[in-house]
């Protein structure tokens, strides 16, 4: 009875472990199925299409082109004023500010009084300058007697050049004067007669725009103060700043077409002058006279400009094979054949250039130019790839 006992413990331990290792090996296989299923999973950047949905979506290959495309520089820049065009109005003697109009952003024309200063030095200016010359009017006669008595031996020649002295600094102190006065407009042909001037005026030595007003009544100005700044917009031009990189291929006289940061309208200009020293940043500015002169516009408006820089020979695509992903460009790749009659498609990174005539000047990374590269379908391709990064995404 013992040996059937110890038979049936030892026969449904067998069946017990059977069970186990069998279930162990269902499990193994179970793990082992998502294995399998990543290595069908396509690689990051690639494309696999089957021989139906490559006939469905029509991909073409071709290889790039060498092509003649006009290129072009893309640059930034400003609007700016040539330096004789903004002024800056200060004194060349200190005074207190009596009386003005001026507000930023009005337009003054040239000999326009800008604003009226007193100062008590102005009037003993004045009074220096005819008290010189009725000095002077004495010293002449005075040169000139003496000129007389010593033709007729009279008088020494001592005498004789006394007076010449005393007569020609009179009249280098008062010729001074009168230069002072018409630093700060003291009417002279008034003064002569007997008017003196308690006040005196500031004018615009220019036409233009006042940007900016320093003063206010009852203010001192000293001579080193900036009064007014006028800015004349007549003759903007646009200062461009171009990477040192890009200069050779820059030309006195070649077309610019720009779009101001508060407009989308294109204007055009004309390289006028190219810089010959290359900042710290490795920049050269760029001087271009605007084909259309508009008063209306601001210096210091912000532009984006192209310096179109002639034709020449480039590797090239059409348009529709270059695709923009992610704030970069790519082209679609034929990739080593796959198994089943599959077609395998990787992206590759490139560099766009300039376009024109439907192509689109590419450079390709390392100088490595593919020669299977899809002209057509690229956006189909580049749609595939991101529903199935979406898919494996969930």
């Amino acid at each position: 009875m013992k040996r059937n006992k110890y038979r049936i413990y030892a026969t449904v331990i067998m069946l017990l472990s059977g069970l186990v290792l069998a279930s162990c090996g269902n499990k193994k296989t179970t793990a082992e199925k998502p294995t399998e299923e990543h290595e069908h999973e396509e690689a990051p950047n690639t494309v696999t299409l089957t021989n139906e949905q490559f006939q469905t979506v029509g991909i073409v290959l071709g290889a790039p082109e060498q092509r003649e495309i006009s290129s072009a520089v893309k640059v930034n820049g400003l609007l700016d004023v040539p330096p004789q065009q903004t002024v800056s109005v200060s004194v060349p003697m200190g005074g207190f500010i009596r009386q003005t109009t001026m507000l930023q952003g009005m337009p003054v024309k040239k000999g326009q009084v800008l604003a009226t200063l007193e100062n008590i030095d102005y009037i003993q200016l004045q009074q220096d300058y005819l008290d010189a010359r009725s000095q002077l009017e004495y010293a002449v006669t005075e040169y000139n007697r003496q000129q007389e008595l010593s033709r007729e031996n009279v008088n020494a020649l001592k005498t004789v050049q006394q007076a010449k002295a005393t007569f020609e600094s009179l009249q280098a102190k008062v010729k001074g004067l009168r230069e002072k006065l018409s630093l700060i407009n003291i009417n002279i042909a008034g003064l002569e007669k007997g008017n003196i001037q308690r006040s005196v005026n500031v004018y615009a030595p220019i036409s233009g725009y006042v940007t900016q007003v320093n003063i206010n009544l009852g203010q001192f100005v000293n001579p080193a103060d900036i009064l007014f700044r006028i800015v004349n917009t007549e003759h903007l031009h646009a200062e461009l700043t171009v990477f040192e990189k890009d200069i050779p291929r820059l030309k006195i006289g070649q077309p610019v077409r720009f779009t101001l940061a508060n407009e989308t309208k294109q204007r055009k200009a004309t390289v006028h002058l190219i810089g010959r020293e290359i900042s710290p940043e490795r920049t050269v500015r760029v001087h271009c006279h605007l084909d259309e002169e508009d008063t209306q516009l601001l210096p210091g408006t912000y532009l984006q400009a192209m310096i179109e820089a002639g034709a020449g020979n480039v590797q090239a695509l059409p348009e529709a094979a270059v695709v923009n992903f992610e704030n970069k460009a790519y082209v679609f790749v034929k990739d080593t054949p796959g198994k089943d009659s599959t077609h395998h498609f990787k992206m590759l990174e490139v560099q766009p250039g300039s376009n024109e005539q439907g192509y689109t000047e590419v450079n390709f990374p390392q100088g490595n130019i593919p020669q299977e590269i899809v002209i057509k379908g690229a956006y189909d391709l580049l749609a595939k790839m991101k529903n199935s990064g979406e898919e494996h995404g969930h």
